[in-house]
């Protein structure tokens, strides 16, 4: 088949760079975006710093984009009191409202290239279905991703043929803890039992992931002919996910848990056909 064109953001290093780089080996074509085009160093690659140039770019000297990841982000970590409402609305700003405007770009784009269609690919996080101490801000973003994600996918018409992915890493050894990590400048009392720092500090550079396979990961989901809406890359997020689906499969399954749901019904009320 034709040369698949891939729209990458986030780049400049970890997951972005070692993805990048899978996709030219594959021999596909790939547009890169950073916050440091400086740090690119691709043979052949396109390096693009704002999203609309780059979508303007790709279709100028392509015709089209087939497969769009939005991996741009960071993870912000401290007890929750311990964050500002600017750390917050920083947080979501570049983990979800940034990634919904390269969404909204792609799905114009893909809607009306000819043949129509592509994917999606939202990397979010374990922690977008499992709730991190430390994390809860980060969560909540990418929570958000995940339950957008979702609900799009159910608004669009099949002939579209726009697929949507949210790529749920574990621990990888990317800059992510380390470098790109960011933490509240003040401490609060009631928590000398955490400390972020220390912990993520200790943290970085033991985890489980290989960055590079994940790349490969991420590429092999982006190719397939039905990705799935949702996957975990790395066992330590496979082994949490499979942890919260026995909790929800306990809770839920409870008689009495059923018993209380259906007490709030109108008398009468029964689920459509």
């Amino acid at each position: 088949m034709a040369h698949r064109v891939f729209l990458v953001t986030g780049c400049s290093t970890g997951f972005g760079s070692h993805l990048v780089q899978e996709v030219i080996d594959q021999g596909d074509i790939c547009v890169a975006t950073a916050r440091n085009p400086d740090q690119l160093k691709f043979n052949n690659t396109s390096d693009k710093e704002d999203i609309e140039y780059a979508f303007t770019q790709a279709l100028k000297k392509f015709n089209r984009v087939d497969v769009v990841v939005n991996n741009a982000g960071y993870g912000l970590a401290g007890p929750f009191e311990e964050v500002d409402e600017q750390l917050a609305r920083t947080q979501m700003d570049v983990n979800f409202f940034g990634l919904i405007a390269v969404t909204r770009k792609a799905m114009s784009v893909m809607r009306e290239q000819k043949p129509p269609g592509g994917v999606i690919q939202q990397v979010t996080s374990i922690g977008g279905q499992t709730g991190v101490p430390l994390f809860s801000i980060y969560c909540a973003s990418k929570w958000a991703v995940e339950g957008f994600t979702e609900a799009l996918s159910k608004e669009v018409k099949p002939e579209w043929n726009i697929k949507f992915t949210c790529v749920e890493p574990g621990g990888f050894r990317t800059d992510w803890a380390g470098r790109s990590m960011k933490f509240p400048e003040k401490r609060h009392p009631a928590y000398d039992h955490l400390d972020a720092k220390e912990k993520m500090g200790a943290r970085h550079g033991t985890q489980a992931g290989d960055p590079k396979k994940g790349g490969k990961a991420m590429y092999q989901l982006a190719v397939m002919k039905d990705p799935p809406l949702r996957m975990v890359i790395g066992s330590d997020a496979y082994s949490s996910i499979q942890g919260k689906l026995k909790d929800y499969s306990e809770l839920y399954g409870r008689p009495d848990m059923k018993k209380l749901a259906y007490s709030t019904d109108v008398d009468g009320w029964k689920q459509p056909e």
